[in-house]
């Protein structure tokens, strides 16, 4: 039988024990969670996603389809066999995870999810391989209509459609009752009278309270306080810079 592992990011695949746990690698190299996300076919998602690269992050739209695209279309053609999607519970891992799920819904596959067994801070970053096996073992099933809900999410988030993302999470909470603070994190990223979201109000008062505005510490406490985003520096330097302005 066929097996893939589709990898929440480079660092995973770095510490992944692929000896002991073969099959084919794919790493979902994106960031779903920051940028435009429109699109009505993965093509299209593509053409956004690297224009929105560039804007944001100054990464050459050329990069995104030589190191993201290649990945992705992998994932689109995946036939059969068992597929185990290595994501965590925080907002820029299910995101991505959401999408993932929606490139395989409709296919006669044997899909799993494996989480981390850590701290949200520290995620899969806070196992060895031993660790990343015990979690493998402990990979819980998700069946046709499982995969259908979260491919739904992906369309909600898509659309902006937040009580779409709430009714649907519902249906999955007895079985991944993670999905609510999920959820939780991507309402309250709505602007406020004053344009800012949750994130942007963190930072501020991290800015405020350790009253200097070094990124790297910023950057820190933001994931000290705000575990449940899953941001890289990326998209906290981002939030850092505007808010400087």
């Amino acid at each position: 039988m066929n097996i893939s592992h589709i990898l929440n990011g480079d660092a995973l695949k770095e510490q992944f024990p692929a000896e002991q746990l073969q099959g084919e690698i794919i790493v979902a190299r994106e960031c779903l969670v920051d940028g435009d996300v429109s699109g009505s076919t993965p093509e299209d998602l593509f053409a956004t996603r690297a224009a929105s690269m560039q804007e944001m992050y100054g990464i050459p739209q050329e990069e995104y389809f030589k190191k993201t695209v290649p990945e992705l279309t992998k994932i689109t053609q995946i036939r059969d066999g068992e597929v185990n999607l290595w994501f965590e519970e925080d907002l820029f891992c299910q995101v991505n995870f959401w999408f993932v799920c929606s490139l395989l819904n409709g296919k006669d596959l044997s899909v799993n999810l494996v989480q981390p067994e850590t701290d949200l801070r520290y995620g899969f970053a806070g196992l060895n391989g031993e660790g990343l096996i015990s979690a493998f073992k402990q990979r819980v099933s998700i069946n046709t209509e499982q995969l259908t809900y979260f491919s739904l999410l992906w369309m909600a988030y898509q659309n902006g459609d937040i009580n779409e993302l709430k009714a649907t999470a519902g249906l999955l909470q007895n079985q991944f009752p993670f999905l609510k603070d999920a959820i939780s994190a991507q309402i309250d990223r709505t602007p406020d009278v004053n344009g800012y979201g949750h994130p942007e109000r963190i930072i501020l008062e991290i800015m405020n309270d350790k009253v200097h505005d070094n990124f790297g510490v910023v950057f820190q406490e933001f994931n000290k306080r705000a575990p449940i985003y899953g941001f890289g520096d990326l998209q906290v330097k981002r939030l850092f810079d505007l808010l400087k302005k």
